[in-house]
């Protein structure tokens, strides 16, 4: 089972692109780092403020692959930095 999460953010003290990036560069640091998942910028590139992270995961039980998910959006709202907007849970 492959499970796809989508995850927008507003990113609070964000003043520049280089302020975003450090940001988005921490959370996906931590989530490979704590979970193995494979995770990505996808949209939102030019924006300051804003950002979407795609989040990869599989295994044989759909039930493990959506508790990882979770886990990861837990994860990324606890990062003070920034707050989800929406996350949505796809299966490929």
């Amino acid at each position: 089972m492959i499970g796809f999460l989508t995850v927008e953010c507003f990113i609070y003290e964000s003043h520049s692109l280089k302020d975003k990036r450090s940001v988005v560069k921490k959370v996906v640091t931590r989530l490979r780092q704590q979970f193995n998942l494979a995770v990505s910028e996808t949209d939102f590139h030019d924006l300051w403020q804003r950002a979407e992270l795609g989040i990869v995961t599989i295994s044989k039980d759909k039930l493990i692959v959506e508790q990882e998910l979770q886990k990861a959006i837990k994860l990324i709202s606890s990062i003070p930095e920034l707050e989800v907007t929406s996350s949505v849970i796809e299966w490929l």
